[in-house]
């Protein structure tokens, strides 16, 4: 509904995975069927930030298959009250939907590493987007930034939770000291590299030389 993407990782096929950001509407059929074809097994399910588009499928998805879901510890409110991280008009759509967090929520704080299905995630705390955005470093490959950063783009801060000032801060300490060749894996649309995004986009040319 809100071309999010939901990133499953694993090391190969029959291995062990992830299941990143599950939107909405639910998705989680759409997965089983990607997990019997790649004959994956999930085990466990991460958030990158509270918003409905990334998290609306993870209880579905983690009580089904009983295993963890991870969260910030600042965004796990909005797993059972989405509205108090939306826009009064989204939120108004949601009147009659129950909420209901997963059986286990483990929370994430900055610099966390999870050493699962063969590799290592380390979480960012990124606020900006909303106050418990999370990016994370997997293996020294990739980058999951969520809403952080896109391809040309960056993630809107008008919503609650959301702040220009403390999305300048991620941008600057958190997105401009990573290296170069990690692959990023944004929220929406395509993927791209750190390099890419440091020559090109707007948003962190502007804080080069604040850097």
């Amino acid at each position: 509904m809100f071309a999010t993407n939901c990133w499953v990782i694993a090391t190969e096929p029959g291995a062990e995975c992830v299941v990143i950001d599950p939107g909405m509407p639910d998705v989680s059929h759409q997965l089983d069927g990607l997990l019997q074809e790649l004959r994956l097994k999930p085990v466990a399910v991460i958030a990158t930030h509270g918003h409905l588009d990334h998290t609306f499928s993870i209880r579905a998805i983690a009580d089904g298959y009983e295993i963890p879901s991870y969260i910030h510890s600042q965004d796990r409110a909005a797993l059972s009250h989405p509205e108090r991280v939306l826009s009064p008009e989204f939120a108004a759509t949601l009147s009659g939907m129950e909420f209901i967090e997963p059986k286990d929520v483990r929370e994430l704080r900055n610099g966390e590493l999870l050493e699962i299905v063969g590799v290592s995630f380390r979480a960012i705390h990124a606020p900006g987007h909303t106050a418990g955005s999370l990016m994370f470093e997997v293996s020294n490959e990739l980058l999951i930034s969520g809403d952080v950063l896109f391809a040309g783009s960056i993630g809107r801060t008008d919503q609650p939770t959301g702040s220009a000032k403390d999305m300048e801060e991620t941008l600057r300490k958190k997105v401009l000291p990573l290296d170069d060749h990690l692959r990023v894996l944004p929220g929406h649309g395509p993927e791209t590299t750190i390099s890419r995004e440091r020559r090109n986009n707007p948003y962190l040319n502007s804080l080069k030389g604040r850097y």
